[in-house]
């Protein structure tokens, strides 16, 4: 027999290279939807934008879950559905559970899920790394939940939602507000409204309050809502949100402005 080798330790990110090094999937990945969404927008179907792209039509309609441009009751229903368990339940349990639930296969509850890695998957991602449409469907969900379920922390996602989200006060300023987090992560129950070069601190008990205050469908002032640090906002936030209405002659300088990511 021949003399045995020496052992020859591994060089530090040795192994098989890739076939492929210049390629990205999660790249690859947005710009597939970003032309899907293009498409999409020019009022295309389905079928067309998957011919147009080379691509299975399933996977075109994941692509606009994911951007959150795509809308339909299925997808409502399964999104809404696979949340809830979510919440209790890992990724792969809550999807079979919501295809026991809806009586769908495990595809089928997939295809109407955004995918779940990745800058654009609208249910974890920070609002700045996420798409306009996005952005806006997370908004409409929390509104959804609290409205099915108005308990405060369900109105503190609605809160969280429309951070950075731009309002009027009653007199027509503009401002917005953010939420910060705190040491351990989490965020603080203490809103910072952004208006010109200044920010003031907003507590979360004041929303609370006012929230409480709200009486009949049309709410002529802030005042109307409590003598409460900060209402002139919180009136503004209530209207953007649609909890309130406001007279008449106030909702032209209260229009919603246009929220354009820089």
């Amino acid at each position: 027999m021949g003399e045995k080798r020496a052992y020859k330790a591994r060089k530090p990110g040795g192994g098989r290279k890739k076939l492929k090094p210049e390629y990205d999937a999660g790249e690859n990945l947005k710009e597939q939807m970003d032309a899907a969404v293009v498409l999409y927008d020019s009022e295309m179907s389905l079928q067309t934008i998957a011919d147009t792209l080379a691509l299975n039509p399933i996977k075109v309609r994941k692509l606009l879950i994911t951007a959150g441009v795509y809308e339909s009751e299925v997808a409502e229903k399964v999104q809404d559905t696979f949340e809830e368990y979510r919440e209790t339940q890992n990724y792969k349990e809550a999807i079979l559970s919501t295809a026991s639930t809806l009586e769908l296969s495990r595809a089928s509850v997939t295809s109407y899920l955004p995918y779940q890695k990745g800058v654009y998957f609208p249910s974890t991602a920070d609002k700045e790394k996420i798409s306009v449409g996005a952005e806006r469907q997370r908004r409409y969900r929390a509104m959804k939940r609290w409205r099915a379920d108005p308990t405060e922390e369900n109105f503190w996602g609605v809160v969280l939602a429309y951070a950075g989200v731009k309002f009027k006060t009653y007199s027509g300023l503009l401002f917005s507000y953010e939420i910060k987090k705190g040491r351990n992560g989490e965020y603080t129950k203490e809103l910072w409204i952004d208006r010109r070069e200044k920010s003031k601190s907003l507590a979360w008990s004041s929303v609370l309050l006012a929230l409480g205050n709200i009486k009949g469908e049309v709410v002529e002032r802030p005042k109307a809502l409590g003598d409460i640090r900060g209402v002139t906002y919180i009136y503004g936030m209530f209207y953007r949100f649609g909890l309130i209405n406001v007279p008449d002659e106030v909702k032209e300088k209260m229009k919603h402005p246009q929220n354009r990511k820089k």
